[in-house]
């Protein structure tokens, strides 16, 4: 791979920028830049992983929170 001025090398995203990038999708917040780099320099199935944990945590945390104030009620 070669450098070009149009587009620089990049490496693809760690696992903080993957979790990152999800999480900001979820909430609607993700910025164009990381969207576009996630496109370009991501893969596709380190994305699908994080969605799919970040849904079960997710899923967890607002049923146990029920659980929790339905109990207290």
């Amino acid at each position: 791979m070669t450098e070009t001025p149009d587009k620089p090398l990049q490496k693809p995203p760690g696992p903080f920028a993957v979790i990152g990038s999800v999480v900001a999708a979820a909430f609607g917040v993700q910025s164009r830049k990381n969207r576009e780099r996630d496109f370009q320099h991501g893969r596709f199935r380190n994305y699908v992983i994080a969605a799919v944990l970040f849904v079960v945590v997710f899923i967890a945390s607002v049923t146990s929170i029920v659980r929790l104030v339905l109990s207290q009620s």
